[in-house]
């Protein structure tokens, strides 16, 4: 059986985030702490005691504690029952919870050459010895199985695929964000048990729904997807920015080509949004996109949400 864990549904900053005002942020602060999410992670496991995170956030710490899953086996000074972190791409909300890893328990990093390149040219990262912690290359449609710390077979089989979009952003100007090359910027996954043959799909991020993409999750029994904005204009409109959904690389969840819409009849069973920004209207339980979301099959995690498949 494949167990999910969602250890974060928030886009990056989290819900408040520290400096913002927004009605959605002060209600989280005082009338509403249920409103109140850390930045967008999975854990998944095929046999209920290793487990692997899908992204690192900076809030991975405050995950851990809050997760008994993820806690170190009673009676043991020192253990984890993380064996590795899948990487989907090298934004700073998937990739600063590694450093919250730096103790000395065995795991694996899994991610694209590019991102891979991104942690060695940042000398901070190497407060993971690599003896402890390996890092290991995954390419785009070439399905892997992460291993234990011991090496056995995990019993997990990950296929990463390429979605549009964008680099990280702290990387813009600067000339691997220049190249022409993209591929490795922005991965999606699909993540099978192999004992079961059920498989799920995470998509954190993702800039457009293509037909590609419609015929992968067709059918799927469950799907993470990127529900950063509710508008693409959204950040512009609140007044908190001044950048589109998609001029950051995300797909808005409404309109004629957002997510409800191009992913509406594709027989997916379970969907939810991840990743979801704190000025979405949609985390608001009693509001107009709420019911939207909801009433198109939509569902908006907490953290700590279980799934099993």
């Amino acid at each position: 059986m494949l167990r999910v864990v969602v250890l974060g549904a928030a886009a990056g900053g989290g819900v408040p985030q520290w400096n913002c005002g927004c009605p959605i942020c002060r209600a989280a602060r005082t009338s509403h702490p249920e409103l109140q999410s850390t930045q967008a992670s999975l854990a998944i496991s095929a046999d209920g005691h290793h487990w692997f995170l899908i992204n690192a956030s900076p809030d991975l710490r405050q995950q851990l504690i809050a997760t008994p899953q993820l806690h170190p086996s009673a009676g043991k000074l020192r253990h984890s029952p993380i064996s590795g972190v899948i990487l989907t791409n090298g934004e700073i909300d998937a990739i600063a919870g590694l450093l919250s890893m730096r103790e000395g328990s065995p795991f694996t990093i899994y991610a694209h050459a590019k991102v891979l390149a991104t942690l060695k040219s940042n000398s901070i990262f190497n407060v993971l010895n690599e003896k402890t912690v390996p890092r290991q290359g995954i390419e785009i449609e070439h399905s892997f199985e992460p291993t234990l710390p011991d090496g056995a077979p995990s019993g997990i089989e990950i296929l990463p695929f390429e979605v549009t979009g964008k680099g990280a952003w702290y990387l813009e100007g600067q000339a691997q964000a220049a190249a022409q090359d993209s591929a490795g910027d922005t991965l999606g996954l699909r993540i099978r048990d192999k004992a079961t043959g059920k498989f799920f799909y995470f998509l954190a991020a993702c800039a457009t729904v293509t037909e590609d993409l419609r015929s992968r999750l067709k059918g799927a029994a469950l799907v993470f997807f990127d529900g950063t904005v509710w508008r693409d204009d959204e950040l512009i409109v609140a007044g908190l920015g001044n950048k589109t959904g998609q001029g950051m690389g995300h797909i808005a969840m409404s309109g004629d080509s957002g997510a409800i819409a191009a992913l509406a009849g594709l027989d997916i069973d379970r969907k939810v949004f991840l990743h979801i920004n704190n000025s979405n209207p949609a985390l608001l339980p009693d509001s107009a996109e709420r019911k939207m979301a909801e009433h198109a099959g939509w569902q908006i995690p907490a953290d700590g949400t279980e799934f099993t498949l």
